[in-house]
């Protein structure tokens, strides 16, 4: 069975303006013991039973920012299966060649840079604080130190971004050679330096010119031999991310360190926010969680539904939301049948996708590209009609 575990690190150099993570740029003086705490968490974690990690990730903030020793001490006490995935997040500012090498030795295995735009004065916009030359130079110290699996981040719909540029950052995300791409509309948060801006009269991303963008980036990722597999993901044949895989189809992880999430025993649960509660928790031997619940079945398979919707996989649909299936498919925004993902459930009778047989493939569904764009419009629309399947 893949189980993953997921460890939130919580520092950053800087705060863009569009992020509304759980991060600080003022507590690097508590890194050693948040790492020893995370440790700590680790250990007691494993001795609760805990089965051996097929996928970690380091997310954040910025995992990169913590020295490699740090870092390494957390992925060596999490127990591994054979050939699991080990994900971290960089900043291409905040990588050398030295750091990448300790990654390497350590176990980790792929690796994801936070570029979100190749065009300077996108880069600007955001807040971000690299350069295009940056991105080049760190992705080819990865490539250096043997790294064959990298995924770029990207963010379209800055305001002040015109096609061109996000065509830029499209093609100069592709000469990187990766083998995985996630592109995400800009969202604006109200807390954030950009939802201040945005509040006080500064432009919003435009919906139109958002979903532009979603379609040139299908067209240009598609010709260049990427295949989407959830709305927001693109990789390579075979280089699909296979810890996102697990939250999307419902798999159980364990969350590490401040604000992480985990879903354990039919339970989803989360820590405490903040690094210094965090600490003070695990080192007076306390439990960390804040809180937690247990979805009823109903929500649980509506919950189930959306999630694998968003995939190329697509869903099995109960024949009570046949009229607006068909009403659906019409307007160009779901295709039935076998979605032609090699992986789909209808082909290799996947278990976490029970029923999808030979026979179900009549009623199975998948989002065109349009239909991508409205994924949580179509979602609530095909659950109001009952499309949750038994």
């Amino acid at each position: 069975m893949a189980f993953g575990v997921y460890v939130h690190i919580p520092f950053c150099a800087s705060r863009c303006d569009y992020c509304d993570f759980a991060t600080w740029t003022d507590r690097g003086h508590l890194i050693d013991e948040y790492v020893t705490a995370c440790v700590r968490d680790v250990a007691g974690r494993r001795a609760e039973g805990f089965p051996a990690a097929s996928s970690v990730f380091f997310g954040g903030g910025t995992p990169s920012l913590l020295a490699a020793d740090q870092l390494t001490r957390v992925l060596d006490a999490i127990e591994r299966t054979e050939g699991a995935e080990v994900t971290v997040e960089c900043n291409p500012d905040s990588v050398d060649a030295a750091k990448l090498a300790s990654y390497r030795r350590a176990g980790v295995n792929r690796l994801s840079f936070g570029v979100q735009s190749m065009v300077p004065h996108v880069l600007a916009a955001l807040g971000r604080t690299h350069d295009p030359a940056n991105v080049e130079r760190a992705v080819a110290l990865a490539r250096d130190a043997g790294f064959a699996r990298l995924n770029v981040d990207l963010i379209y719909g800055t305001p002040g971004e015109s096609l061109d540029d996000w065509r830029r950052s499209l093609d100069g995300a592709l000469a990187l050679q990766v083998e995985h791409l996630s592109a995400y509309a800009l969202t604006v948060e109200p807390a954030t330096a950009l939802g201040r801006r945005v509040a006080g009269g500064a432009p919003a991303p435009d919906d139109d010119l958002q979903a532009d963008a979603y379609a040139l980036a299908d067209s240009a990722l598609g010709a260049a031999g990427f295949e989407w597999y959830e709305v927001s993901n693109w990789a390579r044949p075979g280089e699909e991310c296979r810890h996102n895989e697990l939250y999307w189809t419902g798999g159980e992880y364990l969350g590490i360190g401040c604000a992480a999430h985990g879903h354990t025993e039919g339970r989803r649960w989360w820590n405490v926010r903040t690094p210094e509660r965090y600490i003070r928790a695990i080192e007076g031997g306390a439990s960390a969680v804040a809180g937690s619940e247990a979805l009823a079945a109903t929500a649980r398979a509506e919950e189930a539904f959306g999630l694998a919707l968003r995939t190329r996989a697509g869903v099995t649909v109960s024949g009570r939301a046949a009229r607006v299936v068909a009403e659906l498919c019409a307007a160009g925004l779901l295709q039935r049948g076998d979605s032609g993902d090699p992986r789909s459930p209808g082909d290799d009778g996947d278990p976490r996708h029970p029923g999808d047989r030979d026979g179900d493939r009549g009623r199975r569904i998948v989002l065109t590209r349009p239909g991508r764009m409205l994924a949580s419009d179509l979602t609530a629309r095909l659950l109001l009609a009952g499309a949750a399947a038994a």
